[in-house]
């Protein structure tokens, strides 16, 4: 039963945790310069792609796309990092701030370098400092949201009625 109430907890502590990264995310993407290049491009990229579906009479199928690729991303960043280090600490009873913190910042912010692959030499330097932002960007974005999941189910992580202190 201790389980079930803590599964339903840590549901609840994302339903919070969630939204303020994404809080995060989007403010730290409109006050970053690097960030708004960011989005020009990709904004300017996607109705480029749909106006040349529609003037050739298509439906705008590539715009769908983009926009469920963007809900993935978002999941994977947004999501996967406090679920993932939730988990992980009720499973080993950690209820430290700065496992949730640092756990799930370093998480978000590694997540697009996983996915892509190795680390790539010989690039331009401009453009590395650029990535470097976005990734403190999501370094930000997951502490936000590992430190609302704390404040609101991981303080009490794997402690069953037992373990509990007196009081």
């Amino acid at each position: 039963m201790h389980a079930l109430g803590r599964l339903f907890l840590g549901a609840f502590a994302l339903v919070f945790a969630v939204p303020a990264g994404f809080t995060v995310l989007v403010l730290a993407l409109l006050l970053d310069p690097a960030a708004q290049a960011w989005l020009t491009g990709g904004a300017l990229a996607g109705l480029d792609m749909a106006l040349s579906d529609l003037s050739a009479g298509l439906p705008p199928e590539g715009l769908a796309l983009f926009v469920v690729g963007l809900a993935q991303a978002l999941f994977v960043l947004l999501v996967v990092p406090p679920a993932l280090i939730g988990l992980c600490g009720e499973v080993f009873g950690r209820r430290g701030l700065l496992w949730y913190g640092v756990g799930c910042g370093a998480l978000t912010a590694a997540l697009p370098w996983l996915t892509r692959g190795a680390l790539r030499s010989g690039r331009d330097p401009g453009l590395l400092a650029a990535e470097a932002r976005l990734t403190l960007i999501l370094f930000v974005v997951g502490a936000n949201a590992g430190l609302v999941y704390w404040l609101i189910a991981g303080r009490g992580a794997g402690l069953t009625r037992d373990d509990r202190p007196a009081g």
